[in-house]
């Protein structure tokens, strides 16, 4: 269980830098960070949403997913419950709802991650962005 209840807290933190790296690219924008255009950060998170985008638009069930559910109920007789850690965990990131609806819902986040790149395109460090030259 202990190593289930790891994968579950593994996938919430995946799912937090999605969406916490989301409302900070948004509020860098606004508060011209330059961190936020960080080229490796940038393609990290768009990577991560859009391969959670794929598996829902090929009805691929997301891996951590299932190695937590075999974990928790697979190989080993289990009662059915979950750990203390594990309730909170997975009250957090499973719902109820129709596969289509997950599948929309997450090709229209990485969407909206892939304009930000528009908005504020990444950059590699040392070199400048067109907004940041100066023109003679």
């Amino acid at each position: 269980m202990i190593l289930a209840d790891t994968i579950a807290i593994i996938h919430l933190g995946y799912v937090i830098f999605v969406i916490l790296g989301f409302i900070l690219i948004l509020v860098g924008i606004l508060l011209k960070w330059k961190w936020i255009r960080n080229l490796w950060f940038r393609v990290v998170h768009l990577g991560a949403i859009g391969g959670v985008a794929l598996e829902a638009l090929l009805g691929i069930n997301c891996p951590l997913t299932v190695l937590e559910f075999e974990l928790r109920y697979g190989a080993t007789p289990s009662d059915g419950r979950l750990s203390f850690v594990g309730n909170i965990v997975d009250s957090i990131l499973f719902y109820d709802a129709p596969a289509w609806l997950f599948a929309i819902i997450y090709s229209a986040f990485a969407i909206l991650v892939a304009i930000t790149f528009i908005l504020a395109p990444p950059s590699r460090k040392g070199h400048s962005t067109i907004s940041n030259q100066r023109s003679f």
